[in-house]
């Protein structure tokens, strides 16, 4: 996703300012014993965006640890999940460790450390418990707070809920985890879905992959219990398709990242539509497409560029199933969140 100014549509910005401080475990005991067994001297550190501070802290930690002839390299690259791989800076190194994400993709090379909460999650479950209607609900969370996943799942049980949750697919870690690009953990037999994690930017995206479910937010980091409301992303989403309708050229993008190629989907736009054309990307941002004359373009990377980034692009930026609505293909009112499923 771009770092470009905000926007309505943008839900990373539908948080609020943090009211616990976060303290994380970065594991580097077993970093060190990793770079110790692979006899490592260049070891390559990812962080997500938020995170990015702590690295040079971090990076100080593990050489007070290590011997002077390992060297510690940040990666600079954007990152907002376990796709978003820094695979230039990865060949590269002996040890790649990738923070605040679990494994999407295994590889011995890869440390992940998925960098778990220390924040206390049975406060503001409590006051979640005012919104549940009836005692089936789903649970899910963040990896973040995975470390206390099954405890929570007591808790409601001991209160008298029956409590749903499954592993969604192969490109989930554990049960009850959801990602920004994938909910099927949700996809499960209670018509109410409790989420626990900071922010709204994934149960936002979980309200509208499953709109036929109500979705409430414990919010441990904020303190805050909300639900999920989305009406003004889907008016977003649904303006967007009207305006592409009477798109000619379309631009096909595909993204380069690793875990976020969707070939197939491109080819077959391109197939069918000789007005598409391909463009291959790692970073899609509004000012690299702004130089491309196209009327509409069509993302098959990361659903949430489009949801999220949309409006900042200078031309309208659909999903691939927005895309056969704007050409015909598809009624309006079978319009749905976009989300990654399977494995890469």
């Amino acid at each position: 996703m771009s770092q470009d100014a905000s926007s309505e549509g943008d839900l990373r910005n539908t948080g609020m300012s943090l009211r616990h401080d976060r303290e994380w475990d970065y594991e580097l005991d077993r970093i060190i014993d990793e770079i110790e067994e692979r006899d490592a001297t260049r070891v390559g550190l990812q962080f997500p965006e938020g995170l990015k501070r702590r690295g040079p802290a971090v990076a100080d930690d593990l050489r007070e640890l290590c011997d002077d002839d390992v060297t510690f390299m940040l990666s600079g690259q954007p990152c907002y999940g376990a796709c978003d791989l820094d695979t230039y800076l990865m060949r590269r190194t002996d040890v790649f460790v990738h923070f605040g994400h679990s494994p999407m993709k295994e590889s011995d090379k890869i440390i992940y450390v998925p960098l778990f909460s220390n924040v206390d999650p049975f406060p503001i479950l409590e006051e979640s418990l005012e919104e549940l209607e009836g005692e089936e609900v789903g649970l899910v969370t963040t990896a973040q707070h995975m470390n206390r996943f099954e405890d929570m799942c007591d808790w409601l049980e001991e209160r008298g809920y029956d409590v749903h949750t499954r592993r969604g697919d192969d490109r989930l870690t554990y049960e009850g985890q959801v990602l920004g690009c994938n909910y099927a953990s949700a996809d499960i037999d209670a018509d109410q879905v409790l989420y626990v994690g900071g922010g709204k930017f994934h149960p936002l995206g979980l309200a509208m992959e499953h709109p036929e479910k109500k979705v409430v937010i414990a919010d441990p980091v904020n303190n805050v219990v909300t639900i999920a409301d989305t009406e003004k992303f889907m008016k977003q989403r649904y303006g967007a398709v009207h305006r592409a309708m009477d798109a000619e050229k379309w631009g096909v993008i595909f993204c380069t990242k690793i875990g976020q190629g969707r070939m197939e989907i491109a080819e077959k736009i391109i197939e069918d539509n000789p007005n598409a054309y391909l463009i291959t990307m790692d970073e899609v941002t509004p000012d690299r497409l702004r130089n491309f004359d196209m009327d509409a373009f069509v993302n098959t990377g990361c659903p949430r560029i489009t949801t999220d980034d949309g409006p900042r692009f200078h031309k309208p930026m659909l999903t691939p199933q927005e895309y056969r609505i704007a050409v015909g293909d598809e009624p309006l009112d079978s319009l749905s969140f976009d989300t990654f499923h399977g494995t890469w």
